[in-house]
């Protein structure tokens, strides 16, 4: 009995003057944000293909880090590819070879579906990261690229590019440059309706098609701007869904 109380006075008393152990946490990789951050850069063409990056100095100054963590973020980017190093000269962006990266052949209607369906297994999940990650400029930037979209669509031009710019800012946002290297990868083929005969669209027009996509890219960016992870995904879903069925049914 003397045993229990004493345990109890022992165990109240550590409580009281530690308080719980708090949860472990991993620690935060400054040099991957900074590869995250340089890798979205170049796969999005801020940083051209054979253009010099900023100097390591200039790199610290403007992300506040170390130069240590600044090498080993380059160190990063040339493990995976996207520069090179020339001893006194600086480091580059390497071209993305032409023969490398994904190459599909989009003519039909068949094909269209299936890249669609590709699609919706990728950016249903980047949209909702893009939800909970997005920052302030990139939700501006979205909001850029729909109203060119409709700037575009209001005199009857093609809106391929800022449709396709909405899609790729929404992969920027998820902070994952993976997303971004698949989509730039896919090329024309993330909007390939213009490619489609006009008997295989199941008897709508460009304009017509445009003009819905676009009401089901407001609902996206509506639920981005919100940060509803949830949302966005059923949204995406929908939008992709319908992008589907706008073509003439497969027989």
């Amino acid at each position: 009995m003397a045993a229990a109380v004493l345990f109890s006075t022992y165990r109240t008393t550590f409580l009281n003057s530690t308080g719980p152990l708090p949860p472990k946490r991993r620690q935060h990789s400054l040099a991957t944000d900074l590869v995250t951050d340089l890798s979205q850069r170049i796969l999005m063409g801020t940083i051209a293909p054979g253009a010099k990056l900023p100097s390591e100095s200039e790199i610290v100054r403007e992300h506040g880090v170390s130069r240590t963590v600044v090498r080993e973020a380059i160190s990063k980017l040339q493990a995976s590819g996207l520069v090179e190093t020339h001893q006194g000269k600086g480091t580059y962006v390497l071209a993305r070879s032409e023969q490398s990266g994904l190459h599909l052949k989009v003519e039909t209607a068949f094909s269209v579906r299936h890249i669609i369906e590709l699609r919706m297994g990728l950016e249903t999940q980047a949209v909702a990261l893009a939800a909970q990650r997005r920052s302030q400029a990139q939700l501006t930037a979205m909001r850029a690229a729909l109203d060119d979209y409709q700037d575009l669509l209001a005199k009857e031009d093609s809106c391929v590019e800022a449709d396709r710019r909405f899609h790729l800012l929404i992969a920027e946002a998820t902070g994952n440059p993976y997303f971004v290297e698949i989509l730039q990868n896919l090329g024309i083929a993330v909007i390939p309706r213009s490619r489609i005969a006009t008997s295989e669209r199941a008897g709508s027009s460009l304009t017509h098609s445009a003009y819905l996509a676009n009401l089901e890219h407001e609902a996206i960016l509506a639920a981005i701007r919100r940060q509803d992870p949830d949302a966005a995904r059923a949204a995406m879903w929908t939008h992709l869904s319908n992008s589907r069925e706008r073509l003439a049914p497969v027989e």
